[in-house]
């Protein structure tokens, strides 16, 4: 259900990022610390903006500021759950009679369901707000300092889901797990900049 918590028209006042706990050992506390400068490099961009400005698509791309940061929340969260409990966690299983090709070419006849989230990750649906929006990214940062506290070992792998992205065998460790959610975070912050000097010609730094 969309969060309409703090729905104003006016702009939206941001909230620190989770800095990471000065308990853990010196990796975990690097990398998740440079995870929170590239969360920051994202939502910064959202600085000032109320919820229309959020949502509008400045360039020919369907891309919006709110939808960008929806994205890397659930990407981030999603990696995190791979952490704790595996392959199943990122299943992307198809509907009966539908192939990878009918869905790469949008001709299937049926979508899965992870795939329409996926799609709508990248737009703000109606009553969704930027604060609502943050509010729930803020959560994911605290969730994710939490399991990468909590696993004993940086080392350990699971192996990735079925994918035809995903080489057949390949596993991923916890310590590639948190560079690859990084590398997205910096990515998108990046296109998140254009959006916004699109947008109103301002930039985030």
């Amino acid at each position: 259900m969309p969060d309409n918590e703090n729905n104003r028209k006016g702009s939206t006042t941001m909230t620190a990022t989770t800095t990471p706990s000065p308990t853990l050992d010196t990796e975990r506390a690097d990398l998740l610390a440079e995870l929170a400068t590239a969360r920051i490099a994202l939502t910064t961009t959202v600085r000032g903006l109320g919820d229309a400005q959020a949502g509008e698509h400045p360039t020919v791309s369907a891309l919006c500021l709110g939808g960008l940061i929806k994205h890397v929340a659930s990407i981030e969260e999603e990696w995190m759950r791979f952490v704790v409990e595996g392959p199943s966690a990122m299943r992307y299983d198809l509907p009966d009679g539908v192939t990878w090709a009918d869905l790469a070419a949008g001709t299937a006849r049926e979508f899965p369901q992870w795939a329409i989230d996926h799609q709508n990750d990248f737009r703000m649906a109606p009553g969704e707000t930027l604060a609502g929006i943050l509010a729930r990214y803020e959560r994911v940062a605290a969730r994710s300092e939490e399991v990468i506290a909590s696993v004993p070992d940086l080392s350990a792998t699971h192996p990735l889901p079925e994918a035809p992205w995903n080489d057949p065998g390949a596993v991923r460790s916890v310590r590639r797990v948190l560079m690859h959610v990084i590398a997205e975070t910096a990515q998108h912050a990046g296109h998140a900049d254009i959006l916004r000097e699109t947008l109103d010609g301002q930039k985030s730094t």
